[in-house]
């Protein structure tokens, strides 16, 4: 099998049309960044990111993009596969560092796509989708024996991971199915803001410097690859700012808004290392880059004016809004199912094919990158790939598409759904399913219905005076649950 797929790699490149782009392409995903802690989308933000706000800048922004969850693991999997993660195993909740494989053995990825149209893909980052660990004497790890389910196996020609979130064990960089550093050393718990949970992590690990590391290894990846004719397409899942709230020393007191505000400014220092490597390797023009998030930030917006937040006192999760808005004027937080949950950043460059300074309203979504990858690559999706992907390729070359998108469907993190049908969302739930008070039940009544044009922060439920619509909506959801996909077939 592993002889099989380059050569079916290569055999399917040659029959691409001689007009397919082929560009290299980078995508970033920060981890639990918020709708309003980039300039570029918050104006009134005090947190400094000229890099983000450059490539908004030479680009295209969608206004309206979102996950397909609230958190993160499900929601990689939609990027990865360019479907619903709920219509698999995992219906609430993430995984963690010891969790067993979640894409579905034969289900094909974007690293598939890619290496399909003659690609050379790489991963660096969080993973988070799984492992197969050794375990000899089925209960220990051996970390100096090969893993596996990697995302070798899932279309990735080169890997550099870490298993799962920052703050999950086992804390370890694996290269390629192998642990680089296998002598471990037994990782104390620590509160936020650098929370951690115990477990083993390797001595060549250290918080810190995690996402410098990975960095590192990304722009490696960018300065081999540039040199060989072979288009190449990196994935880049990064590790902030998702707790543990530690940014590197060097960005300490930069912000002026504590631990979080530096954090965010580390990630955008590492887009911009990033995109300055694209540069030194002299493809930047021939390379596509998409920056967005995994889910809206955990940091909490405190309305009250003499509440104590994260400027005052480091361990408090969350921010007075005369300081800052992580997630903008939107309701809730990361977990929501609320617009705060899965309304994110996205911006994507292209010189001289996607406009500069290009604003999009349209409603999209992050399982959308499989469909737009495959139009822009001239390949088209069998049946059985990218379910609820649709292409937003012309919206980001400022054409118009040829049907509209579907509705998308949100999902929390207890598993309640809702969706968005124009300016119209219906929450099939009574809370936020998530953190925020009350939680609520999925499907439990009543239900919640906003107008978004009118009322972005979901203060008003107009549940009430739309019956007819509500009872519409839900039964698009509904038969968008059942039926397999969203996406008409191709």
């Amino acid at each position: 099998m592993s002889m099989l797929l380059p050569l079916l790699s290569v055999l399917f490149a040659a029959t691409l049309p001689a007009t397919a782009a082929r560009p290299n392409v980078v995508l970033l995903l920060a981890d639990d960044m918020g709708y309003g802690d980039v300039h570029a989308l918050n104006p009134k933000s005090k947190i400094p990111t000229p890099n983000l706000d450059g490539l908004a800048a030479a680009g295209m922004k969608f206004t309206d993009a979102h996950t397909p969850s609230a958190v993160c693991t499900p929601t990689r999997y939609g990027v990865l596969t360019g479907r619903y993660c709920w219509r698999g195993r995992l219906e609430r909740g993430v995984l963690n560092g010891y969790s067993p494989r979640l894409i579905e053995h034969g289900r094909r990825t974007i690293g598939d796509l890619m290496r399909a149209a003659g690609y050379h893909t790489g991963i660096v980052g969080k993973w988070h989708l799984g492992l197969d660990w050794p375990k000899p004497d089925g209960k220990h790890i051996d970390f100096t024996k090969p893993i596996g389910d990697v995302p070798n196996v899932l279309g990735f020609d080169w890997s550099y991971i870490i298993p799962a979130s920052l703050d999950f064990p086992p804390y370890v960089y694996i290269h390629d199915g192998h642990v680089t550093g296998p002598d471990t050393v037994a990782q104390r718990a620590q509160k936020f803001p650098a929370f951690l949970r115990k477990g083993p992590r390797a001595k060549d690990f250290v918080m810190e410097n995690a996402l410098d590391d990975l960095a590192k290894q990304a722009i490696g990846f960018i300065a081999e690859q540039a040199d060989s004719e072979q288009p190449f397409f990196l994935y880049f899942p990064m590790t902030a700012p998702h707790k543990p709230v530690l940014p590197h020393k060097r960005f300490r007191g930069k912000s002026g808004l504590a631990d979080y505000g530096d954090f965010v400014v580390q990630v955008d220092d590492t887009v911009g290392k990033v995109l300055a490597a694209i540069d030194r390797a002299g493809v930047a023009g021939d390379t596509v880059v998409i920056y967005t998030s995994d889910n809206g930030s955990y940091m909490h917006r405190f309305d009250q004016p003499d509440k104590r937040d994260h400027t005052d006192d480091a361990t408090i999760q969350g921010y007075r809004a005369e300081n800052h808005m992580p997630n903008g004027p939107l309701r809730g937080t990361k977990a929501d199912i609320y617009e705060a949950g899965h309304r994110v950043p996205f911006f994507v460059r292209w010189p001289g094919k996607v406009a500069k300074g290009g604003v999009c309203d349209t409603t999209i979504c992050l399982t959308d990158l499989m469909a737009t990858l495959a139009e822009m690559t001239g390949q088209k999706l069998s049946d059985d790939m990218g379910e609820d992907s649709w292409s937003l390729l012309p919206l980001a070359l400022g054409k118009q598409p040829e049907t509209p998108r579907p509705p998308v469907i949100h999902h929390s993190a207890n598993g309640m759904f809702a969706i968005r049908v124009g300016k119209w969302k219906l929450i099939a739930g009574n809370g936020s399913g998530g953190r925020a008070r009350p939680r609520g039940k999925p499907f439990a009544e009543p239900f919640q219905l906003y107008d978004l044009s009118a009322d972005l922060g979901e203060a008003r439920n107009r549940i009430t005076d739309k019956p007819e619509l509500a009872e519409r909506m839900l039964e698009q959801l509904n038969a968008f649950r059942t039926s397999g996909r969203s996406v008409t077939k191709r």
